[in-house]
């Protein structure tokens, strides 16, 4: 049952559109609702929260809706941590973490691209509709 649900999920994020990811999501709703009604539920209140990736350039949705970026940083200044082992007071500790946030910025700027944007084309979708999250705890 997981692995149809994690499907119809996917499904429903690799649409061209909201308005396309919308009716997937009311198809997938009617197909499970008496298997997964919880799951339904929630995709329902939750789906324009998630649907906000496609304010964005297709070329971009993949490494916007994923956490690898953020995951890589964090590994790297808790390697970069652990080889210092120890640190005399909290402040040597944060400009060594400050010093690895630099470094890591300067290598996004200068180095690989990791998300190329045309501004025009960018600007006139995120800015056409302001999002804001509903059930905040």
């Amino acid at each position: 049952m997981r692995k149809e649900l994690a499907d119809a999920v996917k499904v429903i994020f690799n649409t061209d559109s909201k308005e396309e990811a919308r009716t997937k999501t009311e198809t997938v709703c009617k197909t499970y609702a008496d298997k997964a009604p919880a799951f339904c539920d929630r995709l329902q209140d939750h789906i324009d929260e998630a649907l906000t990736v496609h304010d964005f350039p297709k070329s971009h949705r993949r490494r916007i809706r994923t956490s690898n970026g953020l995951e890589s940083l964090n590994q790297e200044i808790k390697r970069r941590t652990r080889v210092a082992r120890l640190f005399p007071n909290q402040e040597s500790c944060l400009r060594l973490i400050t010093a690895i946030l630099v470094e890591q910025h300067e290598t996004w700027i200068s180095g690989r691209t990791y998300l190329n944007f045309d501004m025009d084309e960018c600007k006139a979708k995120t800015n056409a509709v302001p999002f804001y999250r509903k059930n905040v705890a």
